[in-house]
């Protein structure tokens, strides 16, 4: 990292600011070509959990290339300034690096939507059968994960 006084190094902090994410960016290559989607997500015990149709785009990548990269923003907020360069922004970031892989089993797969949903609320969901068997879960397991904050 450049700038090493904006480097969070501490897990717990990062943590932090996954748990106060409501969205975060999962990047994925797709043969020589970067994609990058928008997505919600669960965190717990150092994995990620997405999920959406059992067909698609990301899905056909993982399948191919599941090493992906994450990234989670919070704390967003313009600096102005008189002068355009003396404009800046504050911000907290984690970026994740992990591997991709698909949860076919149908009580990882309940458990880990009861993660994406505790991200976003307190209550407790069920998920009928025929909604599970027609969602597709990612599970990602983190190898390494990075911070970064300006101005807080």
């Amino acid at each position: 990292m450049r700038h090493k006084e904006k480097e969070i190094s501490d897990p717990s902090e990062m943590n932090a600011i996954i748990r106060k994410a409501t969205i975060c960016r999962l990047g994925m290559v797709n043969g020589d070509k970067p994609y990058v989607v928008p997505m919600n997500f669960g965190y717990h015990n150092n994995t990620i959990f997405f999920h959406g149709a059992q067909k698609g785009l990301k899905f056909d990548i993982i399948k191919k290339n599941p090493n992906v990269c994450v990234e989670f923003d919070v704390a967003i907020e313009v600096i102005e300034a008189e002068k355009a360069c003396d404009w800046s922004m504050k911000f907290q970031s984690v970026i994740v690096f992990g591997t991709a892989s698909l949860i076919d089993d149908p009580e990882e797969k309940c458990r880990a939507l009861e993660t994406i949903m505790a991200q976003y609320s307190d209550k407790v969901f069920d998920f009928p059968e025929k909604k599970l068997t027609a969602t597709a879960v990612i599970k990602v397991d983190i190898a390494r994960m990075t911070g970064k904050q300006s101005r807080l």
